[in-house]
């Protein structure tokens, strides 16, 4: 049977700007690892977890931006017989 983690303590932490972007200073024991993470609002809370990496193509998929260009379709008529 698995345990639930044990929660840290909630703790003050420093908004500042950065630019025209507001940045809050993460304490060590919240630090994520990589490179990028998720964020989204609940209600007025503002949560931050881990983005993982995709693990398939599909996953892949799922992160990219449709293509709203368009294509033209080339003419691809059948291929003339062969004699063999």
């Amino acid at each position: 049977m698995l345990r639930p983690m044990p929660e840290t303590p909630a703790r003050t932490v420093k908004l500042f700007r950065n630019g025209r972007n507001q940045a809050v200073r993460i304490p060590r024991e919240f630090e994520l690892e990589g490179d990028e993470a998720l964020m989204r609002k609940e209600g007025d809370k503002l949560v931050i977890e881990p983005r993982k990496p995709p693990t398939g193509l599909l996953e892949l998929l799922k992160t990219l931006d449709p293509i709203e260009e368009e294509f033209e379709i080339p003419d691809d008529p059948p291929p003339e017989p062969v004699e063999l």
